[in-house]
């Protein structure tokens, strides 16, 4: 009897663990899809608040930046955070603050009280991404399998929804009442996955428990500047996913003349070949390897971002737009960095790597604001295949160095 017993307490208890693991990637990726659905409801409302607030390029960029100066300052805080309190409380209290600070960009008149409210909305924005990545990181490392895509996928995917439903609505509704919607949908989408969440446990693999013990000692040596290759490669692909959701609806609006719907479509045709790419990410890197993924992905975004910056028409920007976000463009690459970051120096890799590379989504932007207004927007959104161009360099040139 005891060798019939003993196999079966041992497949309950994997299963067991299996149904946990699983219970908790679906509740991440929930989290993932709202992150990007708030975010891109309020970016693709960014023509008429800018309308709203009389603001230039420039002064538009200048308020940008409170989203960028928020949500940094709060990056470089959470990753303590979520060693002293976990990342799934992080998690749910950022997930709250971001669903609320959404409705605040509508109510203000001016360029600088657009700053102040979209420097709240960056706290919750730059929280919920180190939390919910770092608890990632773990769950990647507890299956032992390279699904990082997957969780940036459903990112992708709540932003495609978003942004579509912010460009139908955006005839028929004000900013205000829609991004109060957004803060509705938010607060009950936390209500009921944040509760799930909580009744899980950090995960703390064998393998980041003794890395978490020397964090201090290692991150002052080659970890440290692995750690920061890694957040520089995110930093120059991420500039590129802020630049289109802040400035590719303007670009196609005003250089293409574009009807509104399908401006505020750029975007949605961006994030919906970035959750195609995302969703098969698990696989390419499982046949390609990390270092064949990201070269292949920065040359093709740059050749893509070049057609849809520099295109005469609107459908060819669209498909510039398209081939930037793809699988083999700039889909898998933040991901890959976040993971490898996180895999070699716990939260404070995430951190860290999360700091410079969403400090290039959100600084992006403003820059591209100041080079719009002293060249054009057509020529500042070229700087985007530029840095896709140098992350695709840094990862050959480190391809030895912990990326396979």
């Amino acid at each position: 009897m005891p060798q019939i017993n003993k196999p079966s307490t041992i497949s309950t208890t994997a299963d067991s663990d299996d149904n946990t693991l699983t219970g908790l990637r679906v509740i991440l990726t929930a989290f993932f899809a709202l992150d990007g659905f708030l975010f891109a409801g309020w970016v693709v409302r960014i023509p008429a608040i800018k309308e709203q607030t009389n603001s230039t390029a420039g002064t538009l960029g200048l308020a940008l930046l409170g989203v960028s100066v928020g949500a940094v300052l709060t990056m470089m805080i959470t990753g303590r955070l979520c060693q002293r309190y976990g990342s799934h409380r992080v998690t749910v209290a950022c997930a709250v603050l971001l669903s609320l600070s959404v409705a605040l960009p509508p109510l203000a008149h001016s360029a600088l009280a657009l700053g102040a409210a979209l420097f709240v909305l960056g706290v919750g924005y730059g929280g919920i991404n180190v939390a919910m990545n770092s608890a990632a990181v773990d769950l990647v490392a507890a299956l032992r399998r390279p699904v990082m895509p997957s969780f940036h996928a459903a990112f992708s995917l709540g932003g495609m929804v978003g942004a579509g439903l912010g460009g139908l609505v955006a005839g028929q509704l004000s900013p205000t009442r829609h991004l109060l919607g957004l803060t509705v949908t938010g607060l009950l989408v936390t209500a009921v996955a944040g509760r799930r969440l909580l009744r899980y446990e950090p995960l703390a693999p064998p393998e980041r428990t003794r890395t978490e013990k020397s964090a201090k000692r290692r991150l002052e040596g080659r970890t440290r500047g692995l750690v920061v290759v890694f957040g520089l490669i995110a930093l120059c692909t991420a500039y590129g996913e802020g630049a289109l959701a802040d400035w590719g609806a303007l670009h196609l609006k005003e250089d293409l003349d574009a009807h509104p719907g399908i401006a505020a479509a750029g975007y949605s045709c961006f994030a919906l070949a970035m959750t195609i790419g995302r969703l098969s990410g698990t696989t390419l890197l499982e046949r390609l390897g990390r270092t064949r993924t990201l070269v292949a992905g920065g040359t093709t975004a740059a050749l893509g971002m070049l057609l849809a910056a520099l295109a005469p028409s609107v459908w060819a920007a669209l498909l510039g737009f398209a081939v930037t976000g793809l699988g083999l463009g700039l889909a898998n690459i933040f991901p890959v960095a976040i993971e490898r970051a996180g895999a070699l120096a716990g939260p404070s890799g995430v951190a860290t790597a999360s700091t410079l590379g969403y400090g290039g989504m959100l600084l992006g932007p403003p820059a591209i604001g100041f080079m719009a207004d002293w060249y054009s927007l057509p020529t500042a959104l070229t700087s985007v295949a530029a840095l896709a161009a140098v992350a695709a360099l840094i990862g050959f040139t480190t391809r030895r160095a912990a990326i396979d």
